[in-house]
């Protein structure tokens, strides 16, 4: 097979692509990071990282941009394919990923930790470190699983269901501000129509998914399939028998849980709660 001809030099990796075109069109326009950065009242250090690829900022800063330089939509775009690139997760967990874009609905159960699509940065970061991620690997790890919120928001959101274990909200960080962020965050989304949220609470007893994490992504062609996850290791598994009887146990132990309505007041209390941020 011939090789691919490069039409330009540019990189065709999403997220090096989004900082290439960022970089030329400041450079372009003959300024420098400090006089755009006064132009658009934003940190220069902030663009410079967006330039390195060191962050993608948030799709506000790519609009911004885009109104500033008459590139209506291109900087979005690129910026959307940045996030959703799949290679700036750990490969294990790449095609899962990739899985989980395409899902029409999900719904999970958590036994200990938030799933990813509902962790707050705060809350991200700090059970990424636990588990030895560190440094820029951190970071931008931080920005790719925060990133994976915005599969839930907008007009066409799929349905999500999360299940979590008392457990879970009776975890906190160690960071009492993140943590109540953390909580406001679950509060917020718990009310948005696309998302139901349960909690299951400890006094229910053992059930078929007491130790493991597991989401269930229904596909455009009608097959689920399920990831079933540990601190160390996840698994997705395709195989029809299995995926059915771990559903048969996730729809046992959700006749446990708590009714949305009564989790979010759950939700409510814990936030009652948590202790408030010493330094406000």
């Amino acid at each position: 097979m011939p090789q691919r001809r490069t039409v330009t030099s540019r990189s065709q990796e999403p997220r090096r692509r989004f900082a290439e075109e960022v970089r030329e069109l400041r450079e372009r326009s003959g300024v420098s990071l400090r006089q755009l950065a006064e132009r658009l009242g934003w940190d220069w250090s902030t663009l410079g990282k967006l330039e390195t690829g060191h962050t993608l900022g948030s799709p506000e800063v790519a609009q911004a941009l885009d109104r500033h330089y008459g590139t209506p939509g291109l900087l979005l775009a690129l910026w959307e394919l940045a996030v959703g690139d799949p290679t700036q997760f750990k490969e294990q967990y790449r095609r899962y990923m990739l899985l989980e874009a395409e899902a029409v609905s999900l719904w999970h159960f958590a036994v200990s930790i938030l799933p990813g699509l509902l962790q707050a940065d705060g809350y991200a970061r700090e059970v990424l470190a636990a588990g030895g991620t560190k440094g820029e690997e951190l970071a931008q790890q931080v920005e790719a699983r925060v990133g994976r919120r915005a599969l839930l928001v907008g007009e066409d959101a799929p349905p999500f269901r999360t299940i979590l274990s008392e457990a879970v909200l009776r975890t906190p960080l160690r960071d009492a501000k993140a943590w109540r962020e953390q909580l406001e965050h679950l509060a917020e989304v718990a009310e948005r129509p696309n998302i139901t949220l349960q909690v299951l609470p400890q006094g229910s007893g053992l059930h078929g998914l007491v130790s493991t994490d597991v989401m269930f992504l229904r596909l455009l062609d009608g097959q689920t399939v399920a990831y079933t996850e540990t601190a160390y290791h996840g698994e997705l598994v395709e195989e029809n028998r299995e995926v059915e009887r771990l559903q048969r146990a996730y729809d046992s132990m959700r006749d446990l849980a708590l009714s949305p309505a009564e989790s979010r007041k759950f939700i409510g209390q814990m936030l009652e709660e948590a202790p408030c941020d010493p330094s406000t």
